[in-house]
């Protein structure tokens, strides 16, 4: 039986909020990506700048921070003396999450959003649109897939992590 505290509580939201943004990259990884790789380059710059935009939104922000303190939060709720498996395991969910996905995303994926909203995709020529294209793409799936991978690492940790033993 589960015994309801308030460990336990903020135990159960940690996890439901790690699954929240791991599900958020994983689907954008499955079809959000693919989708907007058909575009055309002027499409595609307009359809990522948009989508970064309304990104920043209270409920984004609420799962993809609040991971970020819940995480740690957790893990020092569930220290005790001794070999505490629950313990390590949010420790390592918590180093996971704040390198690989909420580092990769403030210090990869956001200057990259930065520099794709500095140009105008209205007006742009095509070269540039192009330039552009080329210069983001690849770079920016390629660090949102080691974000996604870190946030089911993450994910994948904290779901063992609340199948062990509390302390």
């Amino acid at each position: 039986m589960i015994k309801m505290n308030m460990t336990t509580l903020i135990l159960i939201i940690t996890a439901t909020a790690t699954g929240l943004i791991a599900g958020l990259f994983y689907a954008y990884t499955c079809s959000v990506n693919l989708g907007l790789g058909k575009l055309t380059d002027r499409e595609y710059i307009a359809a990522m700048n948009s989508i970064n935009v309304q990104i920043l939104n209270p409920l984004f922000f609420a799962s993809f921070m609040g991971t970020l303190l819940l995480l740690p939060l957790s893990a020092y709720l569930n220290y005790s003396p001794g070999m505490n498996t629950r313990f390590i395991l949010l420790v390592a969910a918590a180093l996971i999450y704040a390198i690989g996905v909420f580092g990769v995303t403030m210090f990869g994926n956001v200057p990259l959003n930065d520099a794709l909203a500095r140009l105008n995709a209205e007006t742009a020529s095509a070269k540039d649109l192009s330039v552009y294209r080329a210069m983001f793409e690849g770079p920016w799936n390629f660090l949102h897939n080691i974000r996604t991978l870190a946030n089911v690492v993450s994910l994948v940790l904290v779901i063992v992590a609340c199948c062990c033993e509390s302390k």
